[in-house]
C-alpha cells in the first residue's frame, strides 16, 4: 500500500516526533510532508526516505517562528497533492488534517489535539486588550477554516479521552481512542537499589515554557525547600532560573542515558500542566515513579489516584487546581502518607507501549481498507 506521512513541521523533537518514528517503522517507504523542514533541529527525521516541505520552506526566517506562519498554513496543505497515494496517515494538532484527497485515498489523522490556539487554550493564547481585538478576524477565519479541515479525514483518532471529547465538541466528530507509544522497556530498572542517595529528589521533564507551567512547580519548590531537578530548555529558562532557591537545580538537555538515570532516582515525579496526553509521565512510571499530577487532560487517563480511583491500583496523586496552595497539599500527602508498588506503576506503564501503539494502529488500517 503506497502511503505518505503528513505533519504540521518538523523542526523538533517532543511526543508527536516519537509517533512519527513508531509510524516509519509501520510505513518505511513512506515520504513525510510538512510545512517546514529545519534539519538542524531535526536530525531524527533523517530516517524518512523524504521530507517534502512546502513553499512556506522558501520563506526567510520561519523554519523556527511557526505563529508568523498561521495564516498561510491552510494554503500550504492543500497544495500537496496525494493523487499517487492509498493511504495517507496525518499527524497533527494544527493544519496538516486539512490536506486534499481524492476518493480512492483513505486519509487517517492521528489528532495529538484539535489545535490549542483555536479551540481549548484560546484564553491563555489571546488575552484580552489590543491583541485580541487586532487578532480576531484572523482567528475567526482559522476557526472556520479548521472546522472544515477536521471533516477531511475519513477516520479521526484521539491520542486520549480529554482530545477525544476535545474533538466532539470542537469538530462534532466520533473518533477512535489509540494511545501514543513509549519505549518503556528502557526506563525499567529491574534491580532497583534504595540507597539513601536515591529517592531524595522530584523531577520534572519538560519544555520550559508557559503553558507547561513549570513556574507554578519552581514557586511551589521554593517554598517548601525540597530538593527539584529540573531537565528541558526552552523560552522560559532563563527567568525560571532567576527566580529559584538552591534546592532546584537544572539540567538542560541531557542523554537519554542520564534521562534514564534521573526517572530511576526520583522520588516522585511531577506534571503540573494540562497535558493532550503525557508521555513524560508514562516514562516516569516505567522506572517505577509515581506522578503528582494536576488532574486533567491526559493524566485521568495515565494515573489512579488512591482516593479518587477508578479501580486500578494507585500510580499517582492528583491535585485539583494549578495554584501553589494545591499542589503544596498534594506534595504534603504524598509525603506523609503514599506508598506505591513498583511492579504496579511499571505495569500501568505497560498500557503505553509501543509495539501496543503499533498493533493497534495497523488493525484500524485493516478495518478500513
Amino acid at each position: 500500500m503506497k502511503t505518505a506521512i503528513v505533519y504540521d513541521r518538523v523542526n523538533k523533537w517532543g511526543g508527536a516526533e516519537r509517533v512519527l518514528l513508531a509510524l516509519h517503522e509501520l510505513f518505511p517507504e513512506a515520504p513525510l510532508y510538512t510545512s517546514v523542514y529545519d534539519p538542524t533541529k531535526a536530525p531524527w527525521a533523517k530516517v524518512f526516505p523524504k521530507v517534502i516541505p512546502s513553499f512556506l520552506q522558501n520563506i526567510a526566517f520561519t523554519h523556527d517562528k511557526h505563529e508568523l506562519l498561521a495564516p498561510l498554513m491552510p494554503i500550504a496543505f492543500e497544495t500537496f497533492d496525494f493523487s499517487g497515494y492509498e493511504l495517507v496517515i496525518s499527524v497533527t494538532s494544527e493544519a496538516a488534517k486539512g490536506i486534499i484527497t481524492k476518493p480512492p485515498t483513505l486519509h487517517v489523522c492521528y489528532c495529538l489535539t484539535p489545535t490549542r490556539y483555536l479551540w481549548s487554550h484560546y484564553k491563555e493564547y489571546f488575552k484580552g486588550g489590543t491583541f485580541k481585538d487586532i487578532t480576531r478576524p484572523l482567528v475567526s477565519y482559522l476557526r472556520a477554516w479548521d472546522k472544515i479541515a477536521a471533516q477531511r479525514p475519513d477516520e479521526m483518532i484521539g491520542i486520549s479521552t480529554a482530545v477525544q471529547a476535545r474533538i466532539k465538541k470542537y469538530y462534532g466528530r466520533e473518533s477512535e481512542l489509540i494511545y501514543p507509544p513509549v519505549e518503556i522497556k528502557k526506563f525499567e530498572e529491574p534491580n532497583r537499589k534504595s540507597e539513601k542517595k536515591k529517592f531524595n529528589y522530584y523531577l520534572i521533564v519538560s519544555r520550559l515554557v508557559k503553558y507547561k507551567k513549570v513556574n507554578l512547580v519552581v514557586e511551589t519548590f521554593n517554598e517548601l525547600g525540597l530538593p527539584l531537578i529540573v531537565v528541558g530548555t526552552g523560552s522560559e529558562e532563563s527567568k525560571l532560573k532567576s527566580r529559584s532557591n538552591k534546592n532546584i537545580t537544572y539540567k538542560g538537555l541531557v542523554s537519554e542515558e542520564e534521562l534514564i538515570s534521573l526517572y530511576q532516582g526520583a522520588k516522585a515525579f511531577i506534571f503540573p500542566q494540562d497535558e493532550d496526553f503525557g508521555i513524560t509521565a508514562v516514562e516516569a512510571q516505567s522506572a517505577g515513579v509515581p506522578i503528582i499530577a494536576y488532574k486533567s487532560g491526559g493524566a485521568l487517563d495515565i494515573i489512579d489516584d488512591p482516593s479518587t480511583s477508578s479501580g486500578r491500583f494507585a500510580t499517582g496523586v492528583f491535585f485539583e487546581k494549578q495554584t501553589k496552595e494545591s499542589l503544596i497539599n498534594a506534595i504534603q500527602r504524598f509525603e506523609k502518607k503514599m506508598s506505591f508498588d513498583k511492579r504496579d506503576l511499571v505495569k500501568n506503564a505497560s498500557r503505553f507501549s509501543k509495539e501496543r501503539f503499533k498493533g493497534e494502529f495497523l488493525d484500524l488500517i485493516k478495518r478500513k481498507v
